[in-house]
């Protein structure tokens, strides 16, 4: 009985150390220096990174690219201070990061959305509960399925490229691993997969694509 309150005792200890380094780690945006809030003291921080007087430790500076961009510059300073002058709840990255996200199968794609009405329209709905759409391979190029709504329409005539993500007659949504030229409204498009690797999760037979948010 002993033994077995102390092996109860020890695993407690251990969840508490793990909850305590899971809130130490996560990550808080604009929060340069590590001290777990948000102040005028970051942008310093950012200043002098960018000036190259005192550098960033690397733990941290992923929490403050709040821009979205990929290198740290005098604009995340400036969006700091902008946020501390509560013009804005969130940041740019952040926002970004709350965007839909798609799975095509069982693989994740990052897809840069467009910033358009049709996407407005879609966003909303997949905050509401999350869309699956059941996909067709088409021509040797498209896989194609139904949304089971209709989007606002821009149609242009456009050729495009692997890895576009379309809106096709206002309510299907099509997918590229080849090329087209037709009038469509764009969605968005696919940045993290190459040709190849779009031709192999898209035309061995028809997938099954989720939307969350």
């Amino acid at each position: 009985m002993k033994r077995l309150s102390g092996l109860l005792i020890a695993a407690i200890i251990l969840l508490s150390v793990i909850s305590v380094h899971a809130a130490e780690t996560e990550k808080i945006w604009g929060d340069a220096n590590g001290d777990g809030f948000v102040s005028i003291n970051d942008v310093t921080c950012i200043q002098r990174h960018v000036a190259e007087l005192e550098m960033i430790p690397e733990e941290n500076l992923q929490a403050v690219l709040v821009s979205g961009e990929t290198t740290l510059s005098i604009q995340d300073a400036t969006l700091i201070q902008q946020y501390l002058a509560e013009m804005f709840e969130h940041f740019p990255a952040e926002e970004k990061q709350k965007g839909i996200h798609m799975t095509i199968n069982n693989t994740p794609v990052q897809v840069e959305w467009e910033n358009n009405e049709a996407v407005a329209a879609l966003k909303a709905a997949v905050k509401s509960k999350p869309l699956t759409v059941q996909m067709s391979m088409y021509g040797g190029f498209e896989q194609v399925g139904s949304l089971g709504m209709s989007l606002p329409r821009n149609d242009t005539r456009i050729t495009t490229s692997p890895g576009d993500v379309i809106l096709y007659s206002g309510n299907q949504m099509v997918v590229f691993y080849g090329s087209n030229t037709w009038a469509y409204t764009r969605l968005g498009h696919i940045s993290d997969k190459t040709n190849e690797e779009l031709t192999r999760l898209l035309s061995n037979g028809n997938v099954t694509i989720t939307l969350t948010y």
